[in-house]
């Protein structure tokens, strides 16, 4: 029997050129596109982008062109109660998330994994630069980092357990964007050069604030600056504007430029320092997951990433709790901010990651 696959299609190039890489290797595909919120509900009337009609006319063109059966599923509820809810309520504690992580595990391989099974398909793929492997003589499936490394997205699917490992398929793992890109023109698709979205799908013209302020309803007071001693240095515009190491909207100080070390919600502070009260070697992470092992037993060197952006750094990690990991570094990083996710890898392989909490 054929092996079925429900393809994660977004209306990119990406997710069109793994579709195609598939339907070639004798896979039977369907094609799925998950629309995420109305455009209204964001405070927003584009008609390019995520969930917009192009997108939804780019992502069934290239069904079409594979023969692919393809079905548009409404996701607005659960989008809404696991991604946008979490980022506000996230702003609202003083941390910073990451929106993508919390998509991918609650949507792409959460509820697309239901619909999947209602549709015979043994496995979901998508267009993400990364690689599933086997360890050898048998052992736990691996997560690998994607073979371009500049495009490579390990990071964001760190929370993958052996079981979605076993249904997920990443036809992009050992490909470079441009080779995607000329797979795609070598096929017709009409979303070949389509540029990359670069921002988060849900957040527009109001930014990160004005995004919380109409999904919440709610308006944030303003509260004091101050420096780590407690020392005033004037009135900030409420806490969901700022994160970790942000310069941008701080002011000018006596004491030259100054940059968000902590937001303190339950004070209503945000504290401001110097660029080298930025650097620490140490964190700890809570909502871990680890892929190779049942847990981390003793010290493991490993290299770590702090964002998605992140140059992963040389680290010891030890598990201290259930779901708890302390992760030391050798050498201070900049701006460890709570909220983000902590990525562990030995080499190309994912050892897995946890939430940032201090």
């Amino acid at each position: 029997m054929t092996d079925r696959a429900l393809v994660a299609m977004s209306g990119g190039v990406d997710s069109s050129v793994a579709a195609l890489l598939l339907t070639r290797a004798g896979y039977d595909c369907v094609g799925a596109m998950m629309k995420l919120f109305e455009n209204e509900d964001v405070g927003a009337n584009w008609e390019r982008g995520c969930c917009a009609l192009e997108s939804v006319g780019d992502a069934e063109g290239a069904a079409r062109s594979l023969d692919m059966p393809f079905y548009v599923y409404n996701c607005a509820e659960e989008f809404r109660l696991c991604v946008m809810d979490r980022f506000a309520a996230d702003y609202e504690r003083g941390t910073t998330p990451n929106p993508c992580v919390e998509c991918n595990r609650a949507l792409k391989f959460g509820v697309l994994r239901e619909k999947a099974d209602s549709l015979g398909c043994r496995y979901i793929a998508t267009g993400h630069y990364a690689r599933v492997e086997r360890a050898p003589g048998g052992g736990r499936l691996l997560l690998r980092r994607g073979t371009d490394t500049a495009k490579d997205q390990s990071y964001v699917l760190y929370f993958m357990t052996q079981e979605q490992l076993s249904g997920a398929l990443f036809p992009l793992g050992e490909l470079t964007k441009p080779q995607v890109r000329q797979l795609a023109i070598e096929h017709g698709f009409a979303n070949a050069q389509k540029r990359e979205s670069q921002d988060i799908c849900f957040v527009r013209g109001g930014g990160y604030a004005g995004f919380i302020e109409a999904h919440t309803g709610k308006r944030y007071p303003p509260g004091p600056f101050v420096d780590s001693r407690g020392g005033y240095l004037g009135s900030h515009g409420g806490i969901i504007r700022y994160t970790v190491g942000q310069r941008r909207g701080l002011g000018s100080h006596p004491g030259g430029k100054m940059y968000v070390t902590s937001v303190r919600a339950d004070e209503n502070t945000v504290v401001l320092g110097r660029d080298d009260e930025l650097y620490t070697k140490s964190l700890t992470a809570s909502d871990i997951n680890i892929i190779p092992y049942d847990r981390l037993d003793g010290a493991l060197r490993v290299t770590a990433k702090i964002r998605y952006s992140h140059e992963a750094q040389p680290a010891t990690a030890r598990q201290t709790g259930p779901d708890e990991l302390r992760v030391e570094f050798d050498l201070p990083q900049r701006a460890i901010t709570p909220g983000q996710a902590v990525v562990l890898y030995d080499g190309d392989i994912v050892i897995g990651g946890g939430t940032i909490v201090g």
